[in-house]
């Protein structure tokens, strides 16, 4: 493909430059035709200016004949009158008279003369006339001969590009084949990627009405299984977990790093001041040299002289900070546990520059203590003094409140009393900075003053301007994101953004969420183990295959639980019915020996009274028919074995089926109350059975919804592996439908674009061979007519 692309690509350039040849050619092609045009009209003009000088050139001729012949005759009367006259002479004759004679040949004379006038101007007009076609034949000659060069240099041309075009018509009728082969193996290509395709898209349509019915099946557990959405609930939406805002973090990322930079220029103008004022104290007010340091003075530089183990902790602490922070964690003060070592830092820092006050007033009295110390020069030393002690003590502010920061202190006091204190720091520095230069300027009018302490008080002069400087970035940069820094957290709820007014944000989070929010950072702060190493992934692997199988063994088990617990729920049932209904037995048989006992008392009674046996025997046989007439529940028809009886009715009511019995005693209301309470001990245990199945329903349907869940996840996974299939099929079918549509395009391209420049350079042949046709019958008629000219010139 790649030759085939070359080998276009030079046929398109040999082609563009044909194809800018091609008007320059139908440019000089059309000049010639038009001088070849004009030419043509000149020569027929000169021809027709010719044929009117030939016929005025014959018509003069016939005139001039017609002269000359009337001169003869003329001539001859002359000559016959002259003959007359001497005749006359010599015969003696009458002569004619000598008027009519002189008048004859007056006349004669005239005639002749206007005769020969006409014509010598005729033979000047003709002599002027064949002059001026000489010339003009001369000039046609010229031009006939540049035309005639022309056309031959117009043949080779034409002969060239014959040339060069019949090798290109060749060379291409040679690539027209090659491509036409190519094209039919594309074609053949092309033919089995459609059919590719085409199976594709039926295995696509089969996979999305897989996928759609699966989707439906997950869209209809999801809605019938899963629980409610909260976040459509603001109040219980403000119990979800909140997500922090990134923007938020981003701002707090950019404006620690800003903080690292202007507190790095902070250390790195104290490191400088430090530095050089130990230099200067080595030199001022004594040098070491002519008079000894005093012990003060040197304890002073020795201090001065650590200057980098107390300043270079509280830049690398803030700048790990910086460089330790994410985006996709949230940054505030309750969970930026790593301020405490640049608070500790700072603080080290502070208690430093504490050590070095009282020695920087030991010096500086040394200072006025000097003979060459003037009484301003004293005071500006005080006001020095002074200005320094007041640095200090705004250091010491700084240090409290960024403590009270790094414990997690968010208060927005804290922010603004750190800002307007860094605003006294600048201001301090710039006093500072002030009265030094003011005692700078003092101290070098003295006569004192070396050329080594005028330069290390330039270098003091500059660190402390460096120090106005950064001091003032920092207050500034403070007051100008005040507002960042005391507002609270950004965090955002599911659903809803967290802002100021809960109506239109949505609702803050919740006071439970907060305070959990405080002790995971606390929990988090104290973790200082390193991570466990985590489960490899081959041993993660069989783990979950092994989980997945003791989960599909356990399913099984709890169904097999399940049927198991329904068997022991419906043995207790019977259990219990029986048991029941042994207790309604022993209840009704001690009822019935107590109604024998009083039978029997009543029987001996009447039987000792002789005058009633008959109806003591007729009382006897009703009571025994009222007690083998005594019934029990339906449920307990096996008691029937104690006798039999009838004409006992019964009542059905909403807590159970009573018998009524006639002439029932005591007897009959215990058996009642026994019988209400054995009817709602049965309601207890259906009700128990009830809540047994009830939660066997409940295990059944939470081992189905985990199987469904399981279900759905591997129907997700399959999912996700069918729309990558899909995905990846839908890319190589466009992929190829874009390589066929490009293929297709660029040989049309090229075959239209061959044939037309293939039937461009044919019209163009035929219009060249057309036109030299032309060209060779004007040049053979004009060849004719200059023939003709000369002949009849010559004539």
């Amino acid at each position: 493909m790649a030759d085939l692309a070359s080998k276009y690509q030079k046929l398109a350039t040999e082609y563009a430059k044909l194809k800018a040849q091609i008007p320059v050619l139908k440019k000089a092609y059309l000049d010639e035709q038009t001088e070849c045009n004009s030419a043509k009209d000149q020569l027929k003009e000169k021809e027709q200016a010719v044929r009117k000088s030939q016929q005025e050139v014959d018509s003069l001729t016939f005139r001039n004949q017609q002269l000359s012949k009337r001169v003869l005759v003329l001539q001859d009367e002359l000559d016959a009158l002259e003959a007359q006259k001497k005749k006359h002479k010599h015969k003696g004759g009458d002569a004619p008279g000598p008027e009519k004679l002189h008048h004859s040949t007056s006349v004669y004379n005239e005639e002749l003369q206007s005769k020969i006038e006409e014509n010598a101007k005729l033979h000047s007009q003709l002599h002027e006339i064949t002059v001026a076609f000489e010339s003009k034949i001369a000039s046609l000659e010229e031009r006939l001969k540049t035309s005639e060069q022309d056309r031959t240099q117009h043949e080779d041309v034409v002969a060239t590009l014959r040339q060069s075009s019949k090798a290109q018509i060749e060379r291409l009728q040679q690539e027209k084949a090659m491509v036409e082969v190519k094209l039919q193996s594309q074609e053949n290509d092309i033919k089995e990627y459609r059919v590719r395709a085409e199976m594709a898209e039926q295995k696509l349509l089969a996979v999305s009405q897989d996928l759609q019915g699966r989707l439906g099946n997950a869209t209809k557990i999801i809605a019938d299984k899963l629980p409610f959405i909260d976040t459509k609930n603001r109040e219980v939406n403000g119990l979800n977990l909140p997500t922090h805002d990134r923007k938020h973090q981003l701002r707090a990322r950019e404006l620690i790093g800003q903080a690292a930079n202007l507190v790095g220029e902070l250390v790195q103008g104290l490191s400088n001041f430090f530095t050089y004022s130990e230099q200067r104290s080595r030199i001022y007010p004594a040098d070491g040299v002519t008079e000894p340091i005093s012990p003060a003075n040197t304890k002073y530089c020795k201090y001065l002289h650590e200057n980098l183990g107390y300043l270079r902790p509280v830049e690398q602490a803030l700048k790990k900070f910086s460089e330790e922070l994410k985006d996709d964690s949230l940054t505030v003060l309750e969970t930026a546990s790593e301020l405490q070592p640049f608070s500790q830092a700072f603080s080290r820092l502070v208690g430093y520059c504490n050590k070095l006050l009282p020695y920087q007033m030991i010096s500086l009295e040394e200072e006025s203590q000097v003979s060459s110390c003037t009484s301003t020069l004293a005071a500006k030393n005080r006001d020095l003094l002074k200005s320094l002690s007041r640095l200090n003590s705004i250091f010491n502010k700084i240090d409290t409140y960024i403590t009270l920061l790094a414990a997690q202190t968010s208060h927005p006091r804290f922010f603004r009393l750190l800002s307007t204190t860094l605003e006294q720091l600048a201001e301090a520095v710039k006093d500072v900075s002030k009265h030094y230069n003011s005692k700078v300027s003092l101290e070098h009018q003295l006569p004192t003053a070396t050329q080594k302490l005028k330069t290390t008080d330039e270098c003091v002069v500059s660190s402390l301007i460096s120090l106005v400087t950064s001091t003032g970035k920092l207050s500034a940069f403070m007051s100008g994101n005040l507002d960042f820094f005391a507002e609270g957290a950004g965090y955002r709820t599911r659903g809803s953004s967290i802002g100021t007014e809960p109506l239109f944000d949505g609702p803050r989070s919740h006071p439970a969420v907060t305070a959990f929010r405080h002790r995971a950072a606390a929990f988090l702060s104290s973790l200082a183990a390193p991570r466990p190493d985590s489960v490899p992934h081959k041993v993660a692997v069989q783990n979950r295959k092994t989980l997945l199988s003791s989960a599909e063994s356990k399913e099984g088990l709890a169904k097999q639980i399940v049927v198991f617990q329904e068997k022991v729920g419906r043995l207790e049932q019977e259990k219990e019915h029986w048991v029941l209904e042994l207790q309604l037995l022993r209840i009704k048989y001690e009822n019935e020996q107590q109604k024998v006992r009083k039978l029997e008392q009543e029987i001996e009674s009447l039987r000792s009274s002789s005058g009633i046996v008959s109806t003591a025997t007729s009382v006897a046989g009703s009571i025994e028919d009222n007690i083998d007439t005594l019934s029990v529940p339906t449920s307990y028809r096996r008691t029937e074995s104690m006798g039999s009886g009838s004409g006992v009715p019964t009542d059905t009511s909403m807590l159970g089926h009573l018998e009524m019995q006639k002439n029932a005693g005591a007897g009959d209301a215990e058996t009642r109350e026994q019988l209400i309470k054995n009817h709602f001990t049965q309601r207890i245990n259906d009700l128990t059975l009830q809540l047994q199945t009830a939660d066997s329903k409940g295990v059944n349907f939470h081992a189905e919804v985990r199987a469904l869940h399981k279900q759905l996840r591997l129907a997700e996974r399959s999912k996700m592996v069918a729309e990558e299939e899909l995905k990846s099929a839908s890319q190589t079918m466009a992929q190829l439908k874009d390589e066929l549509q490009t293929t297709t395009r660029s040989y049309e391209g090229q075959l239209s674009m061959m044939s037309e420049h293939l039937a461009g350079m044919n019209e163009k042949l035929a219009q060249q061979k057309d036109e030299i046709d032309d060209l060779k019958a004007q040049q053979a008629q004009n060849k004719s007519v200059l023939s003709k000219v000369t002949k009849k010139s010559k004539k």
